[in-house]
């Protein structure tokens, strides 16, 4: 009899390098593992077979009695190992879905990690060439290699400092001690501490003071990562339930290294178009066409800046994907919401469900689908079934080679600019893939029934003729593919059972059994199907708008899916907790899965907000790349202008995230062109100090802006730590001399969030905030120069037209700063207009300077102030903004 997922966990003895099969206990450390035999070496590296060294273990299934290894030096800081069956294909990645690096240049002979190995029993190391320090150690835990498990274990260093293997909320820094981190993509209501949630990256970054590495095992099969200390060794454990070993090693020695180098594997992040980093608002539940205006008017009247306005499946027909509610969301209102939104600059976003509802007559793209024959299959050829919002569901196969012009055409349909509803990015959700049938799912139009898919309506609608409260214009402010493999015994109940969170691994999902256009089942291939989503309608969103960047943001990711899209963190609840487990669960998107473009869903999705909770998330919010605001149909609204203390906060929080918007524009080019992390814990900027290292509750905001949010309720006050630098206050510009301690800030009203500079850097920020991006692109510059305790500083700015995938022209600026002068350095020829530089602002001035050059020439006394308080100076150098120039001061 199978065992539960909690009987598992409750008699794995994991202490002593036990796991449970399903009807025996057997030390897997005590496995024979393998010899190494025939070795040869390559210009690049190695290659050896793996021949079983005594007795098999077959702890879930048959040993494998040779195996095939092969060790490859692609650069001098990246090490790729894949152990595979050379007798029998087994499954991989497929290429098509996850790209492999093209370009090696490494060898055997200069690099900075290397592979070391004991042929018999075989065990391997990675150790890092400047320090001889072993960074990965297999030694005393054998290999185990079977059709439907396989394991690897390494040692680590004591109070390991382990980053990654998300999607979690767990701390960012994950304990050693006792976790196991499972990866299984499933539907997460609740985004539970300590469980599997919509997302797969079997990625972490191990830091050490003496440097940072990573280790990437790229595998799309379920498995469980156990970190465990016992007897004070601490140990990594992969027990991955099918597929092969495919490792890649990152050197580092600097965590931006590993993030730049772990770029370079998974794919760049995409750039997204300027206006996506405005505020969006959302909710599940609006009822009707005229509340999604009503909501649009109700910003405007607050002068709270909106630029985006989001709908949920409310507006579709019985909850059909590709289509709308005629009484509640009728299509000439809907198109006339968007050339309003339009008209003021703004933009609209609306949600896409992968599951096609089977309404045959009712949903033109179910017909559609079913002639092309694009639906997963059950092993008997049938459709496979489940239940979503409109009831019984099919899913599309995004490996069938009709599926990408059968998406496409129906978003040219259902978005035609001219005759549908023309949105300017979407949202996808649910595909995990998830389902509301509960294994075994045996009558899915019954459980749907039971179920009320899809949910009737609550109000009446509205009058199709009411003036809709929008108008046009807004405020303005004050300042390789492998067939299925043949050993899988049992791919619905699998000898190893992970520690899925949802239990059976095809509960409330599509069933493992189900197969793929291309002979791939959903076994393998489950994790990748949200990734696989996310590629698809990127590119039909670009061929509605060709040339333009498309803004497409989903729940469910694989390791690379920021090459093409942003991530939102699931349905979160409108708890204190859930609100500081946001901080860690952005970092780890943005810091080391490379998809920069990630954020909750601010004041929370599930449960009741309240003001000062939602207040604080308004401004912690503002600084998460992805800042938009919703939440649920069951929840009490949650709009910024609800509350008083709520508006403000966002207002002042708004203002500074759109101050300095151009500056993370900056950033995300940046990591579009190598990889830097847009977001970075502390531990990135200051790698030495072992303070940092478990702090997730303040980030960087880019590399240079400091972010301390209060996280506490019903409290003015926070604990911020400064390391051992120069820090200056984003609005004050008060002078904090970090000592490597934490600092009690007080008096931190409601409608504020602590923001400091740190020192080395010169700031870009528009002299004043506006109501849309699209104004905000018009405002002048200021410079704002915070040097560091040798009274140095430099800087970068970025500018193109936002919006463009290619382009013709741009803008940069270089600015530096040393010995009291600052030298800016444009170039490109991209139009900025009438724009300038309007103030240079010097922090850290202890007195007042004597005189002022501009390119050799004094200024008026009238043209520069000195704040003896802030001990900062504000020039007055109205240069426009194509201008390279020196200021220069005494």
């Amino acid at each position: 009899m199978r065992l539960t997922n909690k009987a598992l966990i409750a008699f794995v003895i994991s202490n002593v390098g036990f796991v449970l099969g399903q009807n025996a206990t057997v030390n897997v450390d005590a496995c024979p593992g393998y010899n190494a035999t025939n070795i040869s070496n390559t210009r690049n590296g190695f290659k050896a077979d793996l021949v079983l060294a005594g007795k098999a273990c077959n702890v879930y299934g048959k040993d494998y009695e040779r195996l095939s290894l092969t060790v490859t030096y692609e650069t001098d800081n990246r090490i790729h190992l894949k152990i595979t069956d050379p007798s029998n294909s087994r499954y991989e990645v497929p290429e098509s879905v996850f790209p492999r690096p093209k370009s090696w240049d490494g060898n055997r002979d200069s690099p900075n990690i290397n592979f070391r190995y004991t042929k018999s029993p075989f065990s391997f190391a990675i150790t890092r060439k400047s320090t001889n320090e072993v960074l990965f150690n297999t030694t005393g835990y054998p290999l185990v290699f079977e059709p439907q498990y396989l394991r690897v274990k390494t040692s680590l260093p004591t109070n390991a400092n382990i980053y990654g293997l998300g999607e979690h909320t767990n701390s960012f820094r994950l304990p050693p001690e006792n976790t196991v981190r499972t990866l299984w993509n499933r539907d997460a209501y609740g985004v539970a501490n300590g469980t599997n949630l919509y997302s797969d990256h079997p990625v972490y970054f191990e830091h050490r003071t003496t440097g940072t590495h990573g280790v990437f095992l790229l595998n799309s099969n379920g498995m469980d990562v156990k970190l465990q200390t016992v007897n004070g060794a601490t140990t990594l454990e992969y027990n991955a339930i099918g597929g092969i070993l495919d490792f890649y090693f990152l050197a580092g020695p600097g965590p931006l290294d590993v993030a730049k180098q772990y770029a370079a594997v998974v794919g760049l992040p995409a750039e997204i178009p300027y206006w996506g980093l405005g505020l969006h608002q959302c909710r599940y539940g609006y009822q009707n066409y005229y509340e999604v205006a009503q909501v649009v008017a109700n910003y405007s009247a607050a002068n709270i800046p909106l630029e985006t306005m989001w709908t949920d499946i409310d507006y579709m027909y019985e909850r059909l994907v590709f289509t709308n509610d005629p009484q509640y969301f009728p299509l000439s209102r809907m198109r006339e919401i968007v050339s309003d939104l339009h008209a003021r600059g703004q933009q609209y976003i609306v949600m896409v469900d992968p599951a096609v509802g089977v309404k045959p007559g009712v949903s033109k793209a179910y017909d559609r689908g079913q002639a092309l024959g694009v639906w997963m299959k059950n092993p008997d050829g049938s459709n496979f079934q489940g239940i979503v919002w409109p009831g019984v569901t099919v899913w599309p196969d995004w490996f069938n080679p009709k599926t990408p012009a059968y998406w496409a055409n129906e978003f040219q349909l259902f978005f035609n600019p001219q005759s549908g509803i023309d949105i300017d990015g979407v949202w996808i959700d649910m595909n995990e893939p998830a389902s509301f049938c509960t294994y075994p799912c045996a009558n899915p139009s019954a459980e749907a029934i039971s179920q009320n898919m899809p949910p009737s309506r609550t109000s009446p609608p509205p009058a199709s003729t009411l003036s809709l409260p929008i108008g046009t214009s807004v405020p303005s402010l004050a300042s390789n593919l492998l067939k299925r493999d043949s050993m899988y015994t049992n791919v619905l109940n699998p000898p190893y059972t992970i520690n899925n969170a949802a239990g059976n691994l095809s509960d409330r999902t599509a069933f493992t059994n189900v197969i793929h256009s291309n002979g791939l089942i959903e076994y393998d291939t489950h994790n990748l199907y949200g990734t696989m989503m996310s590629s698809t309608t990127r590119d039909a969103m670009a061929k509605r708008r060709p040339g333009l960047r498309t803004f497409v943001i989903t729940r469910s990711t694989f390791a690379g899916a920021g090459a093409q899209v942003g991530k939102w963190l699931g349905d979160n609840l409108s708890t204190w907790e859930h609100y500081r487990n946001s901080i860690a669960g952005m970092l780890g998107f943005a810091s080391l899965f490379q998809v920069p473009e990630v954020g909750s869903d601010v004041c929370g999705f599930g449960a009741n907000t309240t003001e000062t909770l939602c207040a604080r998330w308004a401004t912690l919010g503002a600084f998460n790349p992805f800042y938009r605001n919703h939440n649920g149909d069951t929840s009490i609204s949650q709009e910024f202008y609800r509350w008083p203390t709520v508006a403000q906060a966002a207002r002042n929080a708004i203002d500074m995230r759109y101050r300095l918007l151009d500056y993370f524009y900056t950033a995300l080019h940046q990591a579009h062109l190598d990889g830097t992390p847009v977001l970075q814990p502390l531990w990135f900027q200051y790698p030495k100090d072992a303070n940092t290292y478990g702090i997730d509750l303040q980030f960087f905001f880019g590399d240079s802006v400091l972010v301390s949010p209060v996280t506490q309720e019903n409290v003015t006050s926070v604990y911020v730590y400064f390391p051992d630098d120069v820090f200056y206050d984003f609005k004050s510009y008060a002078v904090t001399n970090g000592a490597g301690a934490a600092v009690d800030l007080s008096n931190v009203d409601y409608t504020q969030i602590p923001v400091h500079i740190r020192g080395g850097v010169v700031l870009p920020l528009r002299v004043s905030s506006a109501y849309t991006t699209k104004q905000l692109r018009k405002k002048d510059f200021e410079l704002v120069v915070a040097p560091d305790r040798s009274g140095k500083a430099s800087g970068s700015l970025y500018i193109d037209d936002g919006v463009s995938i290619t382009q013709a022209k741009t803008y940069t600026a270089r600015y530096t700063y040393s010995g009291k002068q600052l030298k800016v350095s444009t170039k490109g020829s991209f139009d900025v207009g009438g724009l300038k530089y309007r103030t240079v602002k010097v922090l850290g001035v202890q007195n007042a300077p004597s005189s002022v050059s501009l390119n050799g020439h004094t200024l008026a006394s009238s043209a520069i102030a000195y704040n003896s308080t802030s001990h900062s100076v504000a020039v007055n150098v109205t240069q426009p903004l194509t201008s390279s120039f020196t200021l220069k001061w005494t």
